[in-house]
């Protein structure tokens, strides 16, 4: 375990189609209640108790981590823990103009901001009908502005919606100090209407960039590291492909979750989570906690992705965890 991943929040102010579509999450949902979700303090007990486990990089998510309020205090009192090395944040990028100094001034280095299109038509449709693309662009320039570059970009694509418009987001990109990562629709949860013809397969992304700007492979910068690297030939930046459905990367996962209620999950695509909220309000002391994550790292069997096909036909109605709810 090297890598943990913090929701810190469940709400979000989008609702993109692949991971919480607009039918399903509507303004009636009942999302958690402040006193339910962890506190700054519960936060930061158990980063360190991480930490002592072999947790290196902590990134924030959501839901919408920016919706957390005094968000750079909680990065602050992380980048204090001894062994932590990296902090990072994803984000839909609408509100990152507003915080990206503060949170740079309070130790964050790294920022991923989600952005599935830009073209306004097709990201008002990926977003569930937001037309906030000009605030997202906004926030990019705004993160560079402060330090955290190069900003990374995820663009989940997916077949018929927005695959038309992958080569127009790197061409706005390429020569920035921006890294587009192309992610392939996945089936996390069980609301967002996956089937396996949307997969568009990294392979055929990567000849279509390729076509219009030759690149070639880098090696991963890290083990675990879940993005194949390439770089443009003439020397303006890089490229990555997230590829969990067509190349699973199962067996070299490093990384664990912590929604923003509790429950530690080792997998995205896991059924059930080990309540640590339980226990932390329970007065459970530290070695005891210690004891209990350990063993769930150490018993953890999850395949899915390597598995996914014969799941998928076997259970079809198998309840994963949303997306939204550990931050992807």
């Amino acid at each position: 375990m090297r890598d943990l991943r913090i929701s810190v929040m469940d709400r979000c102010n989008f609702r993109c189609l692949y991971c919480m579509p607009k039918d399903a999450y509507h303004d009636g949902y009942r999302f958690l209640e402040t006193p339910q979700r962890l506190s700054f303090q519960e936060i930061v007990r158990l980063s360190r108790l991480f930490a002592g486990l072999g947790v290196r990089k902590l990134r924030l998510t959501g839901g919408e981590p920016l919706l957390r309020t005094n968000l750079g205090d909680l990065i602050g009192d992380l980048s204090s823990i001894n062994g932590i090395e990296d902090i990072a944040l994803t984000t839909n990028g609408v509100l990152l103009h507003q915080h990206a100094a503060d949170l740079y001034a309070n130790g964050l280095r790294r920022v991923t901001v989600s952005l599935d299109a830009i073209d306004q038509e097709v990201f008002e449709r990926m977003s569930g009908g937001f037309a906030a693309l000009d605030e997202v662009l906004e926030g990019i320039e705004a993160a560079i502005a402060a330090g955290l570059a190069p900003v990374k970009i995820n663009t989940v694509v997916i077949r018929g919606v927005n695959d038309h418009t992958v080569l127009d987001l790197v061409e706005r990109f390429r020569g920035r100090p921006v890294i587009v990562r192309f992610v392939e629709f996945m089936d996390v949860g069980n609301r967002n209407a996956w089937r396996p013809e949307m997969v568009v397969p990294s392979r055929e992304l990567v000849a279509r960039v390729n076509a219009r700007w030759p690149i070639r492979p880098l090696s991963e910068n890290y083990r675990g590291e879940v993005a194949r690297r390439w770089a443009f030939a003439d020397g303006a930046g890089e490229i990555g492909f997230i590829s969990s459905v067509s190349q699973p990367f199962c067996s070299g996962c490093n990384r664990a979750r912590l929604s923003s209620e509790g429950r530690l999950y080792t997998c995205l695509f896991a059924t059930e989570g080990l309540d640590l909220r339980a226990a932390l309000r329970a007065g459970v002391n530290d070695a005891e906690l210690l004891r209990i994550i350990r063993a769930a790292w150490n018993g953890r069997t999850d395949r899915y992705s390597e598995l996914r096909g014969r799941l998928v036909r076997a259970e079809p109605e198998q309840r994963k965890i949303e997306m939204y709810y550990i931050g992807g």
